[in-house]
């Protein structure tokens, strides 16, 4: 056979020999499986992988049968960043009417709990109404964004200028104050656009702030189980990695700092999360087959421990997909694809 084309981590093409593909299918799984302190994809599995990325096809899909649900973040705004004028209420038509999405997701321009608390007035009767004319589960959905709660926007110092001073505890002591106001923001938007028949709530891209970041989120998500026991709770996470930002934050007697998946998705249960969104993170100095096997390896062990649904997060620079806006579908319909039939996972 000749060369197989296939992409970087960056998105630019390149070709692979056999051996060099099987190389990298191999390398990925060992290493996921040393991080993770996991079992590797087995050689049966490396093999699907091997055929799969040996295809010549433009974009390939999963068997007639194994459809996983989709569920999207931030969806009116992935409309907005393509120019368009319209409307949330019409974006969310046009993701489900033109675009057939599984889920909708409504969500505030910035993304994140901190800001969307001030536009909540005008999100319920958006909300209200797109609930009227649309089919599908609707959540609200942004960031915990641990970032927007230090001076000389939030209310807290920024960790960052106290820790070149040596100022440790200081620092920590400011985490800690961000995290508290931040739950209060979650727990506040989520109940407010619940009540006006939000059919869940996502907290999305949880850890990108390290690991005050998912301890606000899982005290959040822990709130509004007891709240209300029937809401759908979806976290989604930023990385396969939680950086321990402040170094000494626990959640039931559990150290967060360096969690990969597996222990994340079983805090996030006992939270009380409907569903988990695990992340890897796209190596863009490697071989898209190489980060697909990593990434493939993460969350079958992931899907294998759950007790709740697990959405695998098949985006920008995570799951195997490459770190570009536009993704190439070669790409995402090969990652989609490995992640369904090796996995087991229930969405993406």
């Amino acid at each position: 056979m000749g060369k197989i084309r296939t992409r970087l981590g960056d998105g630019s093409v390149i070709e692979l020999s056999e051996s060099e593909l099987q190389s990298d299918l191999e390398d990925g799984t060992q290493d996921a499986a040393e991080r993770g302190k996991i079992s590797p994809l087995s050689q049966d599995e490396l093999r699907y992988l091997a055929e799969l990325f040996k295809r010549t096809d433009r974009s390939v899909g999963v068997d007639v049968g194994k459809e996983v649900v989709l569920s999207y973040d931030c969806g009116p705004l992935k409309i907005k960043r393509s120019y368009s004028t319209a409307s949330k209420f019409q974006s969310l038509q046009i993701l489900e009417r033109l675009l057939g999405a599984d889920t909708l997701e409504m969500a505030h321009v910035d993304y994140s709990y901190k800001p969307a608390k001030q536009l909540l007035w005008m999100d319920q009767p958006i909300m209200e109404q797109a609930l009227l004319v649309t089919i599908p589960a609707m959540f609200y959905g942004a960031m915990p964004n641990l970032g927007l709660y230090t001076q000389p926007d939030g209310p807290c110092i920024n960790p960052m200028e106290l820790l070149p001073q040596g100022k440790i505890a200081e620092a920590r002591a400011s985490f800690e104050e961000m995290v508290e106001h931040a739950v209060k923001d979650m727990v506040f938007v989520a109940s407010t656009m619940y009540e006006a028949g939000a059919d869940g709530i996502n907290f999305d891209t949880t850890g990108a702030a390290g690991d005050g970041d998912f301890l606000a989120a899982l005290q959040a998500t822990e709130i509004l189980r007891h709240k209300y026991p029937d809401m759908c709770i979806e976290m989604g996470m930023a990385g396969e990695f939680i950086f321990g930002m402040h170094g000494a934050l626990t959640y039931d007697g559990v150290r967060l700092a360096g969690l990969y998946p597996r222990e994340q998705l079983k805090l996030a249960e006992k939270a009380g999360a409907s569903i988990f969104g695990p992340a890897v993170n796209t190596n863009t100095d490697s071989s898209c087959p190489r980060d697909v096997a990593r990434s493939s390896t993460f969350i079958k062990d992931c899907v294998k421990n759950s007790n709740i649904l697990v959405h695998g997060n098949v985006g920008m620079g995570v799951c195997g997909m490459p770190m570009q806006d536009v993704l190439p579908v070669d790409s995402v319909s090969r990652a989609s694809k490995a992640m369904v039939e090796i996995t087991g996972l229930d969405g993406l």
